[in-house]
């Protein structure tokens, strides 16, 4: 199976994000190939089907590949501006259906999803929250369904790499992977796990990839 390449349009191109969002980050060298790289891991495990609700959505960077593996797209993010985003990719033959909303109380129907998708996510909530986070993921899924998602392994020296960025990681990652990854592992049953490494694996592992089915 060849490597799965994420579909990106030129970084300028993306609409209704804030300034937190991580989309101006893609268009930098080397940093924005681990932003793509990690993408490209969480997408190379999803395994299509008719209905994907991706949490956190963003820009709506995965739109163009999910909509090569699911008949529908659905989508729930806290801020992203929902009506921007849809007309965004309704001009572009994609109509994926958007609402603001969280993880810990999805808005949707029991059963309601083959897969559900969390890029850089979960680390945001407190430890916590994250079983509430996993039952909520377990009930909208089918029977069968999958989920996968994707956390940052934080090094000291990913820190000060996000600080050269402006970006205090430390006021935003709550959770380590290994809260998140408890926490999953208490619903829903283990298929595979990856890790992203750093350029020439010099500062080892960054982010994991988790591969869960109900």
């Amino acid at each position: 199976m060849e490597p799965t390449r994420l579909k990106m349009l030129p970084v300028r191109e993306y609409v209704g994000v804030n300034r937190d969002d991580p989309i101006r980050f893609y268009a930098l060298p080397v940093i924005g190939g681990l932003y793509r790289r990690r993408i490209e891991l969480c997408l190379g495990e999803l395994m299509g089907g008719e209905r994907i609700l991706e949490i956190g959505f963003g820009s709506g960077v995965t739109f163009f590949n999910l909509h090569d593996k699911y008949r529908e797209i659905y989508g729930l993010d806290l801020t992203a501006d929902v009506a921007r985003i849809e007309g965004f990719f309704k001009s572009r033959s994609i109509y994926p259906t958007l609402r603001n909303g969280s993880v810990l109380q999805i808005p949707y129907d029991d059963n309601s999803f083959d897969a559900v998708l969390l890029i850089s996510i979960l680390e945001h909530l407190q430890p916590e929250d994250q079983l509430k986070a996993f039952q909520e993921i377990k009930r909208v899924l089918k029977p069968g369904g999958q989920v996968v998602y994707g956390v940052p392994i934080e090094r000291p020296l990913m820190v000060f790499l996000f600080r050269l960025l402006q970006t205090d990681i430390r006021q935003q990652h709550f959770s380590t992977e290994r809260d998140v990854f408890a926490a999953a592992s208490r619903e829903l049953t283990l298929r595979r796990k990856l890790q992203l490494y750093g350029p020439l694996h010099l500062l080892g592992a960054i982010y994991q990839v988790s591969h869960f089915i109900k």
